[in-house]
């Protein structure tokens, strides 16, 4: 891992992207545990699956302050680093959209269901690849790019969805890269023009909380249908697990000029605190992540500062990285980890290719779905060797 960077935040983003992967496969599989799945709407219940996306959302949070830190340290200004902002999260809205209505999108599909998924996710390699570090002649970078937009027109314009194939393209719920879009933006806007102040990303973080609590008890004013689009934001659960991640780093330095045990022992303390007002609200509300209850949230913070909190001890104390180098390149090159699967699992449907029941079944198809996913680490690792990797 980087030195110069936090080790703690690079392994935790690392294993959190490869058990997403790992638990987005068990569709694939037969016989799997109950306590690894999502839990149903209806089900007062936290399954190991429930954890891993606001795990990531308050991973999201973590790299900010370090992230705008480091634009700062170039010279660029408060308006110069919105306007990253904005761009990146309107890229992962725009991907989050297209990924999302290919879970809606109908067999009647011009191209084919999986050769529009192929193509979108051809599309968003060309439009997003950091092409500077590439192997790639620069001239060809604009060239490369303008097929990749054309190609997402193509896929919009022609789209099929719903039980009938006869609905365009919406927004649905924005998938998750939308949802992380929407969370990053408020969160790092804030954190731009508070100038990192403590103070005010607490009090963010208690607002989301607050609006958590007051949606579930239905006591929010209804959003003005042209204001739809911020329901997200205005829901509070899904920002405010980011906000805790950026108050995770601000209290990480805050104390770093101290003993690094205190770090240590305040994540842990305040990750305590959450869960036990998780576990205390549970009888109110219940835990559901598709409900998105404030127990649901609040137990998820918590096992976020706890998280950060062990890997911080175990990578930037004990200095023990080595472990994590296999699986580092999730880490670093998040999105092209992210988007490998599009291309494999819509080949693996045009193909025909299946594997025998047995090697999908229990045990035996999880330890195969674990494989899959370090293997699709793997190689992204060797696509970043050469040059290749995804950047907003």
């Amino acid at each position: 891992m980087n030195r110069r960077r936090i080790a703690s935040i690079d392994i935790l983003r690392a294993l959190t992207m490869v058990l997403m992967i790992w638990v987005n496969d068990f569709w694939t599989l037969t016989g799997v545990p109950k306590w690894l799945q999502h839990a149903s709407a209806s089900e007062d219940y936290l399954g190991f699956s429930d954890v891993i996306f606001p795990l990531f959302l308050f991973i999201v949070g973590l790299s900010i302050p370090f992230a705008i830190k480091q634009r700062q340290n170039k010279g660029d200004s408060s308006i110069s680093i919105s306007k990253h902002i904005i761009i990146r999260s309107v890229s992962l809205l725009i991907i989050g959209v297209f990924m999302v209505n290919y879970e809606s999108a109908h067999e009647s599909l011009g191209v084919g269901k999986y050769w529009w998924c192929m193509l979108m996710a051809l599309a968003v390699v060309l439009i997003w690849m950091h092409w500077k570090k590439s192997p790639i002649p620069k001239k060809w970078h604009p060239i490369l790019q303008g097929i990749g937009i054309l190609i997402l027109i193509y896929l919009a314009f022609i789209y099929k969805g719903g039980a009938n194939g006869d609905i365009g393209m919406k927004t649905h719920w924005w998938g998750i890269l939308g949802l992380i879009g929407w969370a990053y933006l408020v969160n790092a806007l804030v954190y731009v023009f508070s100038k990192g102040n403590l103070y005010i990303m607490l009090a963010l973080l208690l607002i989301f909380n607050a609006l958590a609590v007051f949606g579930q008890m239905d006591l929010l004013p209804p959003l003005n249908k042209n204001l739809s689009f911020l329901s997200v934001i205005y829901g509070g659960t899904i920002p405010a697990l980011t906000s805790a991640g950026i108050v995770a780093t601000m209290l990480y330095k805050k104390l770093s000029a101290n003993h690094s045990k205190w770090i240590f022992i305040t994540l842990i303390i305040v990750g305590i605190i959450f869960i036990s007002y998780g576990l205390l609200t549970r009888p109110i509300w219940g835990i559901s992540k598709l409900q998105g209850t404030p127990s649901w949230l609040a137990i998820c913070s918590g096992i976020g500062f706890i998280s950060f909190a062990i890997l911080y001890f175990i990578a930037d104390i004990k200095k023990q990285t080595n472990w994590a180098k296999i699986i580092a390149p999730a880490g670093t090159a998040t999105l092209t980890c992210y988007m490998v699967p599009y291309f494999v699992y819509p080949l693996r449907n045009i193909t025909g290719i299946r594997f025998d029941e047995f090697l999908n079944t229990g045990i035996v198809g999880l330890i195969g779905s674990f494989i899959f996913a370090l293997l699709v680490v793997i190689f992204t690792g060797w696509m970043e060797k050469k040059g290749y990797k995804l950047k907003l």
